[in-house]
């Protein structure tokens, strides 16, 4: 059987970056494996469901480039594909356990399950659940007769169905991410498969799913592994072979010190939603990582290396070369830590893939200015090496378009004096006649003048830059006085002349 694998979010919301990354390394198991990439939208909690959440997953995938091969857009030989609409066949499949005792009826009220776990915690009981040693305390169909059950279900009386557990037997399974696991079913709890509503929970559901799709692989984040013993009975049940299982290690804040969580995000000041999400219910907007400007190759690039880890230093990967050194056998169990920076030195790595045109596009989209396709090339070879987002060309490329309003106070200590003056003068004087000059030019221009009496460079340079840009910083100066012009130049160096004293 071909390998098939399946992300399955609940349109609860916007999609987590934890959840990308469940995708991503669900697609690339797949693509490698020549497998099937299923997304399913598993909305059996229609009072978590939230209107428009299920495009902004697809809309999501297909921004990053990691689009399913099937799913409810794309259709396929298991639809449908959202959990919704296959409500009938779930409750075929809980009857079935009825029918075979290995599932039951409960009546239990709110006020009934509470009173129940407080008799627990009184008697001082570790891990109070509904399980075989306390359901024979509870109302339902193991401990009324079957006339009585009936009667309650009759007359409309509230019901779920509960899976019914062994006392005291263990659950063994392989992890391929976490080695065997081991649980003893007098830990776990009787959970519920089918609510009152009539609709399945994610243990049935998931499980009937799975099975039906053919799904080979469950790779899924870590916060499932406490439900997989549950899972791994249910296929038992059933009778069918369970899937392999992967539980990825969960992403950490920046420090290491807990769960990212989408405050711990918004207090760092960084998006945790791969695209902007205007909650529907309180009209608040949260950007996502496209609108702060990174490039989904490199927010593919990043995520990846969260829990995997290929071996080597390599740590630029395109898409394809992800697929081709992908393996679940080299994630890691321990936790990974969400590095922001990092995140951000990946789009800067992959920015410099782009070509200039295309950037110089980029800045004419966002520069108030107005300027020429010629200027705002120049302006964007200048400083490609030192954006990490593509609006970082707005405040570095101020300074080609407006002198400036003050000078760096400890610079202009350090640096300006009246021999750096003297050459800046003979230096405007030279270019009395310019109206146009290359950097190569510039620099040959500015290497005369210091020749005359053989004044270092060092002297000179930031001086220049002081007068051109009020700053010790900026790019390549020669580039900044060709981008400028000779009129610029002379005008910004005469202005500090006359407004810095030295």
């Amino acid at each position: 059987m071909s390998v098939r694998v399946r992300f399955a979010p609940s349109p609860t919301g916007a999609l987590h970056i934890g959840g990308v990354r469940t995708a991503l390394f669900n697609y690339l198991f797949a693509r490698q494996q020549k497998g099937t990439f299923v997304l399913r939208i598993e909305d059996t909690d229609q009072t978590r469901y939230v209107p428009g959440a299920e495009e902004y997953i697809v809309e999501a995938l297909n921004w990053l480039g990691i689009s399913p091969d099937e799913g409810p857009q794309q259709g396929g030989d298991f639809a449908p594909y959202r959990q919704s609409e296959r409500k009938e066949i779930y409750r075929e499949y809980a009857e079935k356990l009825l029918a075979e005792g290995k599932a039951y009826y409960a009546f239990d009220t709110p006020e009934e399950l509470d009173d129940m776990r407080e008799r627990l915690k009184e008697a001082r009981v570790a891990n109070p659940v509904y399980n075989a040693a306390t359901r024979l305390q509870m109302r339902n169909s193991l401990t009324l007769s079957e006339e009585e059950t009936q009667a309650l279900m009759d007359s409309g009386t509230p019901y779920v169905v509960r899976i019914k557990l062994p006392r005291n037997e263990e659950v063994r399974f392989k992890d391929m991410v976490r080695g065997w696991v081991v649980v003893n079913t007098a830990t776990l709890d009787d959970k519920i498969l089918l609510k009152s509503d009539g609709m399945p929970t994610y243990h049935l559901a998931n499980i009937v799913d799975d099975h039906l799709m053919q799904i080979t692989h469950v790779i899924r984040g870590e916060e499932w592994l406490p439900s997989a013993p549950l899972h791994i009975m249910l296929y038992a049940y059933f009778g069918w072979e369970a899937p392999l299982f992967s539980h990825l290690p969960l992403l950490l804040k920046p420090d290491g010190n807990g769960k990212l969580s989408k405050r711990a995000a918004d207090k760092l000041g960084f998006p945790i939603f791969p695209l902007q999400w205007k909650d529907p219910a309180t009209g608040e907007v949260s950007k996502g990582f496209k609108e702060e400007g990174y490039l989904p190759d490199a927010l593919i690039n990043f995520l990846a290396l969260l829990g995997w880890n290929p071996g080597g230093e390599k740590e630029l990967f395109s898409l394809n070369s992800l697929v081709k050194s992908f393996s679940l056998e080299k994630i890691n169990k321990a936790g990974a830590k969400f590095d922001i920076e990092k995140a951000k030195w990946f789009n800067q790595q992959y920015l410099k893939f782009v070509s200039d045109q295309k950037l110089k596009d980029e800045f004419l989209k966002i520069t108030p200015y107005t300027v020429t396709d010629e200027k705002a090339l120049s302006i964007v070879k200048a400083l490609r090496e030192r954006i990490v987002f593509v609006d970082d060309f707005l405040q570095l490329s101020e300074a080609f378009f407006t002198a400036p309003q003050a000078y760096d106070e400890n610079m202009a200590r350090k640096k300006w004096n009246q021999e750096a003056v003297t050459k800046l003068e003979e230096f405007v004087e030279a270019m009395s006649e310019m109206n146009n000059l290359s950097a190569e030019q510039a620099k040959q221009l500015l290497t005369e003048v210091c020749a005359t009496d053989d004044t270092p460079f060092g002297k000179v340079m930031p001086a220049m830059r002081l007068a051109l840009t009020g700053t010790g910083g900026g790019p390549d100066l020669m580039d900044m006085i060709a981008i400028m012009g000779p009129q610029e130049v002379r005008s910004r160096i005469q202005a500090a002349i006359n407004n810095i004293k030295d």
